[in-house]
């Protein structure tokens, strides 16, 4: 389903969804397709985003546009 549908089934609240289509370009994910899992309660938002596995997310639908900030690991490993 396109996020604009989404938007339009689910005005102004949190949406739980699986990832189905998206583009990374510079650092950034825009996803364009997802699948809806359900409508999730503001204050219960965190606590599903938090543990949300691998292709899951929450995101408020009122977002014209879901992205995503990739973030690159640079950790260090100190041996002793």
């Amino acid at each position: 389903m396109k996020w604009q549908e989404v938007r339009d089934i689910y005005p102004n609240q949190f949406v739980k969804f699986e990832i189905l289509h998206s583009q990374e370009i510079d650092n950034q994910e825009t996803i364009d397709e997802v699948a809806v899992i359900g409508p999730i309660k503001d204050e219960n938002a965190t606590h599903e985003l938090l543990h949300s596995k691998e292709n899951t997310l929450v995101y408020h639908t009122s977002k014209d546009q879901i992205i995503v900030k990739i973030r690159k690991s640079n950790s260090l490993r100190r041996t002793l």
